[in-house]
């Protein structure tokens, strides 16, 4: 396909260079103390203008660049993801066409993975591969009318797809969205191709947007200067213990000695070899050998120091960041905090920007049915306990019930329904719940007794004299 290009208006030129020039106002002052004397940013190599390239390529290369992207995604994507009609009892069409179409296709993969390239720069896309398709001219086509069939869906980021064009009229409710995109592929050849496609093809993804409506901010972008002082700090502490774990060496040469030109050269080849381990000892005359002090310096406090910075920025907390190092479990406190913020961002970004936009696209492309009242997204339940504490809880709870109830007193201050409410935690459906089986167990036990007492009397009356002499009288009657 070949490419085209784009005619700019003289006021869409203004407004660019405006924004150009802003930016590099912005840049240029950032770092600047003492009116310009002082630039922090350039003594301490960080860079003044950011670019999609810079954080894909630390995304890519930095451990925690990747961190502070993929676990949030991973854990917000995590575990089941259901749609359900509000009051229906049962599966729905609706219900049982997402659960068939999320199945063909593994929409919950491709929305975590467009979840992880928006996350990187400054929007990412979902590309709706429909049935009104034929050639790759149709994607500059909007979608025709009428019930269109999903064949797949392809996430794409910021390095792929590039805003083209613009609504530009002040009357369109699209007005300042974008209109048309452009995406640098490679086509079915292998050969790197640019596509135009019609915005109704694609759902397009911001997170963190401030004024823009179709601009966020990437996620690495207010912590690059600590990703960059940690390379500093990791690989510095690597160079030097590379260059200080062999210590360097020191020759004093001893008074009124004189050494030969090939005494020198046999000294170097000795020095040589024992510096690339080919011998261990070394033969020296008029020379005294002595190792020089090699100091090391801990990074870890420095380490730290960034990291706790990361993780107030982002929220991540750290033993979740740096992946509960030594084998160390997450802390009550951590944990409960990592599951607010999964679920915070399940609330706030993943349903409303990422599945509920999909999810719309598809009933009015008419490929989802009509949901007959509004649908709810069921996520997995983030606050649910494990095997290990259900055990920890049920022990907990079984050894209060047996202080409770071998206490007359305790059993005479606080009455039981109390008890199973504040001190068991149980809910009310757990205390009625309680009641009835306690109740149902009484009473079977009365029975019981009552069944008991009645062969026992008959028995003792069998057993007795007179009640044999009349039993042998009615047999001889």
């Amino acid at each position: 396909m070949q490419r085209t290009r784009t005619r700019l208006t003289t006021q869409q030129l203004q407004t660019f260079a405006s924004e150009l020039i802003g930016r590099a106002n912005l840049a240029a002052r950032l770092g600047q103390q003492f009116g310009g004397s002082r630039d922090l940013y350039s003594a301490l190599g960080y860079e003044k203008k950011l670019e999609f390239s810079h954080f894909s390529a630390k995304y890519i290369r930095h451990e925690i660049a990747r961190a502070v992207i993929d676990r949030p995604v991973k854990s917000t994507w995590q575990g089941s993801l259901e749609l359900l009609e509000s009051s229906k009892s049962q599966d729905t069409p609706f219900e049982k066409a997402w659960i068939a179409l999320n199945r063909k296709l593994g929409l919950k993969t491709i929305l975590s993975r467009a979840d992880r390239l928006t996350g990187i720069g400054r929007y990412g896309i979902l590309f709706l591969g429909l049935d009104d398709m034929r050639t790759v001219k149709d994607f500059a086509n909007p979608v025709k009318s009428g019930q269109r069939k999903l064949i797949y869906v392809k996430p794409f980021g910021e390095s792929t797809v590039k805003i083209k064009k613009l609504e530009s009229s002040p009357s369109n409710p699209r007005y300042g969205m974008p209109l048309i995109y452009s995406f640098d592929v490679d086509d079915v050849n292998g050969n790197p191709t640019v596509y135009d496609v019609h915005y109704s093809r694609v759902i397009h993804i911001v997170d963190n947007p401030l004024e823009s409506d179709i601009y966020g901010t990437p996620r690495l972008e207010p912590i690059y200067n600590r990703l960059c002082d940690l390379e500093k700090l990791v690989g510095g502490d690597a160079e030097m213990f590379w260059r200080n774990a062999r210590p360097g060496f020191q020759g004093k040469v001893e008074k009124d000695f004189q050494m030969t030109e090939g005494m020198r050269r046999e000294l170097v080849e000795h020095l040589d070899e024992y510096e690339h381990d080919l011998r261990r000892f070394i033969i020296n005359e008029g020379i005294d050998i002595e190792p020089l002090t090699q100091p090391i310096s801990d990074p870890e406090p420095h380490f730290k120091v960034s990291i706790s910075c990361i993780s107030a920025q982002t929220g991540i907390p750290q033993r979740v960041l740096m992946g509960s190092e030594r084998g160390e479990l997450a802390s009550t406190q951590d944990t409960s905090e990592w599951k607010d913020y999964v679920q915070s961002r399940r609330e706030d970004f993943a349903e409303p920007a990422i599945l509920r936009k999909f999810v719309d696209r598809l009933i009015e492309l008419k490929i989802l049915p009509q949901p007959s009242e509004d649908y709810t997204v069921k996520w997995s339940d983030l606050y649910a306990m494990s095997e290990k504490e259900k055990v920890e809880v049920g022990k907990a709870r079984a050894n209060a019930l047996r202080e409770y109830t071998y206490n007359p007193i305790a059993q005479g201050i606080i009455p039981p329904s109390v008890f199973y409410e504040y001190f068991l935690g149980f809910s009310t459906e757990q205390i009625t719940l309680t009641n009835a089986m306690r109740d149902e167990i009484i009473s079977e036990e009365e029975l019981a007794n009552k069944i008991i007492e009645t062969i026992e009397a008959e028995t003792k009356e069998d057993a007795s004299p007179f009640g044999q002499g009349q039993a042998g009288q009615q047999k001889e009657i």
